[in-house]
């Protein structure tokens, strides 16, 4: 038997709880759980987040990890107590990200038992469609006691 899904009080303390995260400030996304998907948003673009092709373009390796962030974080949305991780992920960079910040959404195609299927895409600050991935992410069998901690930590 499947538990209910979270409740949007239970989402916003759990992103509330990640968004303190070392790792999260380290990297300065920031991290929001809605019933039907995961946002990561950059919200200040920084000096280390550039060097897309040698420009002022967002690169190609932190725009990886906003989508990483993101599908590997939608078994939340289905099961908070359950740990992922992300087992491929296809990535089609179809515009340069510029500007002062970006966003990234995520959202479940389908869940199975083990496996979930993501799609995802990325927002430059005008709300253009830059990026676009479909991931598959592993689902962990046994359920923690406790909501799942931050990433990294």
């Amino acid at each position: 038997m499947s538990p209910p899904p979270p409740t949007a009080a239970e989402l916003t303390a759990l992103a509330e709880l990640w968004n303190r995260s070392e790792v999260l400030r380290h990297q300065g996304m920031r991290v929001t759980f809605q019933p039907d998907r995961v946002v990561v948003e950059l919200p200040e673009v920084r000096p280390e987040h550039l060097g897309g092709l040698g420009t002022s373009a967002v690169n190609g390796m932190v725009l990886a990890g906003l989508f990483d962030l993101a599908v590997g974080s939608t078994v939340v949305l289905v099961d908070p107590r359950r740990r992922s991780a992300t087992v491929q992920l296809s990535m089609s960079f179809e515009r340069a990200v510029f500007g002062r910040s970006a966003r990234c959404e995520a959202w479940i195609d389908r869940a199975g038992q083990r496996t979930l299927f993501a799609s995802a895409h990325i927002l430059d600050e005008q709300g253009q469609v830059c990026a676009r991935c479909q991931a598959v992410v592993a689902v962990s069998r046994q359920a923690l006691d406790e909501p799942q901690g931050a990433p990294g930590g």
